[in-house]
């Protein structure tokens, strides 16, 4: 193709370069200055069909590449946005099934939470009675040892005030002669004893 564009560009050169030749001698006299000013209508024609020749092989040589890639990147782009409508409407249906089954997910999160609330109320009150039950038993035991100490105390107070009455009453009995009776009385039993 390129080979025929410069043999058709080369003859068109050497068919029109005698015509101009035979046309600019005869007239050469008369009209020197006017060929130079304004060429004449052949010359036009002449380079019109060059200019629209390379114009045209141009086009011919350069477009159907530039239109074929352009094809193809047209048929991507829409493959490409199939390809993504497809990938919107997968999201968007599943957006939309989550949506739907939202409402019964967030039922079965609150029974699943108000189970779980009414478990936990139960091991609370459980461990809350539980440990009522060990404060209970400790307190018993505490107010009971506390009860054997001040009865025990008790003893001994009412022990010491008995023997202080006690010695008191006695003292009070207690005359010299008594106690000198006392005394006979104990020196006599020793005696006996000891024999």
């Amino acid at each position: 193709m390129k080979r025929l564009a410069s043999v058709a560009i080369v003859l068109g050169l050497a068919v029109l370069a005698p015509v101009r030749q035979a046309r600019a001698a005869p007239d050469a006299a008369e009209t020197g200055a006017q060929d130079e000013q304004e060429p004449s209508p052949i010359w036009k024609w002449a380079n019109f069909v060059l200019l629209a020749g390379g114009l045209g092989y141009l086009v011919a040589k350069n477009a159907p590449a530039f239109f074929a890639a352009r094809s193809r990147k047209i048929v991507e782009d829409i493959a490409n946005a199939g390809k993504l409508r497809e990938e919107a409407e997968a999201r968007a249906a599943d957006v939309a099934r989550r949506l739907a089954n939202l409402e019964p997910e967030i039922a079965a999160l609150r029974s699943q939470s108000q189970t779980a609330i009414a478990v936990e109320t139960e091991r609370l009150k459980a461990h809350a009675s539980s440990e009522i039950a060990k404060i209970q038993a400790q307190a018993e035991r505490e107010i009971e040892a506390a009860g054997k100490a001040a009865r025990t105390q008790l003893r001994r107070f009412s022990a010491r005030l008995a023997i202080g009455l006690a010695q008191h009453k006695i003292e009070a009995r207690m005359t010299p002669e008594t106690e000198a009776g006392l005394v006979r009385g104990f020196v006599h039993d020793l005696g006996a004893r000891n024999s």
